[in-house]
């Protein structure tokens, strides 16, 4: 059973930063895909960033992160990070950590996701 553990959530003051790590139970090159995806309360989940990490893979990011946010991999520590920089209000939410793994077709794909930390964006 894969699980992922995001940390790195909590308070921060408008225009600050903060860390979020997503650390997986198996290597993160086995996913084909990892990223974060965001909740706000009564919204729907949105992505926030998602990435191929092999080479040439691509990159997407949701409009709302407008150069402010980064994808990046640490292997030694095999975790996901996310970066958030400008921090608004607006960024407040709860954040999960997504992984996929392809199959034969997508119906066969494996989408694994955290449990989610709380970001909290004060004016």
């Amino acid at each position: 059973q894969v699980q992922l553990v995001e940390s790195g959530g909590g308070l921060v003051q408008s225009g600050g930063s903060l860390r979020l790590s997503c650390a997986a139970s198996r290597s993160i090159s086995d996913f084909n895909r990892m990223g974060w995806y965001r909740q706000a309360p009564g919204m729907q989940r949105e992505l926030v960033v998602d990435k191929a990490f092999g080479y040439g893979g691509d990159t997407n990011y949701g409009d709302f992160t407008k150069g402010r946010f980064t994808i990046s991999r640490d292997n030694a520590k095999n975790t996901v990070d996310l970066q958030m920089n400008n921090l608004k209000p607006e960024d407040t939410a709860v954040y999960y950590c997504h992984a996929v793994t392809y199959g034969l077709s997508d119906k066969y794909d494996r989408h694994y996701w955290g449990q989610g930390t709380q970001v909290t964006v004060s004016s």
